[in-house]
């Protein structure tokens, strides 16, 4: 079933479409690998499989992984995925495997990384400072001449996305909305597994657009799935479910209605939410329920409590972690809710707010059954990794 004959999509319907209808397509998936050294049990390959669940550790707290390619490549986005259980990577460069070149080069760890197109047939991450052996599950790479097959949004009009970046990253948001390509009916969830591109239509509808927790999700994703481009109607159920690692690329939400989208995945790992918008929410954007990190990247959100909240009554605790960058945000209360007595952290850079909000928020996280409370907001701590030069207010 091709995405042009999809008219309505009924329960419990599982799609599982083929690479070439992503808009982004991530060129590593038909390259080779090669590296420094490797951990026992881990493999080159694992970094290039499109399988969050796999990984490449160095034999040491130090090393690096290549993607490469027969030919001449270009190449100006990488997308750097976890696994849990590894060390913090604290120092890092995106290398030229041809020349040996910076490309560009950072410290903390790696997840959208930009830079000037390039061509060459080998790019490398060089691990410089790590805790202990980082666990790298996906290296994926982008190309800016990569092309969208089914029509989308324009951008730099009162319909366009954000201003456009390299293909696989998001641009910086402007607050435009993008147009419908189309409505698609649906009776109930959608079950994803790998990528799903929805061509930039509406899917719609399920739910009651209010704040009940018991309502069903408009998808549910698979673990290691993506959600690309599509928008979600109204009401739009209990949103997205992620049920292990997840990336939801270029996803709108017309009306937020109880949450956007859930993580629930336990198996620790990051999702990433790239690109994108939401409007007309009333409490939580993106609800962490499961463990490992959240990064939202590219974001625009207008009108909502906050964008991100760290579950802090759930059945169980987690230690958990966001990141979020380049997002735009108006009349909100909140940007990160987390729990400081669960070692929670918040990593928050390049964030644009119209009007007042807190910006990184501390919980007391409790038992299921009681409510967390709130201990006030946190600046540059070992919880609040943000500066007050990280946070533009207008």
């Amino acid at each position: 079933m091709t995405g042009g004959a999809v008219a309505a999509v009924g329960a419990a319907v599982m799609l599982s479409l083929p690479q070439a209808w992503a808009a982004d397509t991530n060129l590593s998936l038909s390259g080779g690998a090669d590296g420094s050294s490797k951990a026992t049990g881990t493999s080159y390959g694992n970094v290039k499989d499109g399988d969050a669940g796999t990984y490449w550790a160095p034999g040491s707290a130090t090393g690096y992984v290549s993607v490469k390619w027969s030919s001449a490549t270009s190449v100006s986005s990488v997308v750097i995925k976890q696994a849990s259980g590894g060390g913090s990577i604290t120092a890092w460069r995106l290398l030229n495997g041809d020349s040996g070149a910076v490309l560009t080069s950072g410290s903390g760890s790696p997840s959208t990384i930009n830079f000037t197109a390039t061509s060459l047939k080998k790019v490398t991450l060089d691990i410089t400072g790590a805790s202990a052996a980082p666990r790298i599950a996906e290296f994926e790479t982008y190309s800016g001449g990569s092309s969208n097959p089914t029509p989308g949004p324009t951008t730099g009009g009162p319909t366009g996305t954000p201003t456009p970046g390299p293909t696989g990253a998001p641009g910086t948001p402007t607050g435009a909305w993008p147009s419908s390509q189309g409505n698609v009916s649906i009776s109930g969830t959608v079950s994803v597994s790998g990528t799903f591109d929805g061509g930039m239509k509406t899917y719609c509808c399920i739910g009651d657009g209010g704040q009940s927790e018991s309502q069903d999700p408009m998808f549910k994703i698979a673990n290691g799935g993506t959600l690309q481009n599509v928008i979600l109607g109204s009401p739009a159920g209990d949103g997205v479910h992620c049920e292990g690692t997840c990336t939801l690329r270029n996803v709108w939400w017309n009306d937020i209605g109880e949450d956007a989208a859930t993580f629930k995945g336990t198996g620790g790992g990051t999702s990433y939410v790239i690109g994108g918008g939401a409007r007309s929410g009333s409490d939580k954007t993106f609800q962490h329920n499961g463990n490992g990190t959240v990064s939202i990247s590219g974001f625009y959100l207008k009108g909502s409590g906050k964008l991100y909240r760290a579950c802090g009554n759930c059945s169980s605790s987690y230690t958990r972690h966001v990141k979020v960058d380049n997002v735009l945000l108006d009349d909100i209360d909140m940007v990160v809710g987390i729990n400081s007595n669960w070692n929670d952290t918040a990593t928050i850079t390049r964030v644009t707010v119209v009007g007042s909000a807190t910006v990184c928020g501390k919980y007391k996280g409790v038992a299921k059954g009681s409510e967390p409370s709130y201990l006030g907001e946190g600046w540059n701590d070992a919880n609040c990794k943000v500066n007050r030069s990280d946070v533009t207010f207008r």
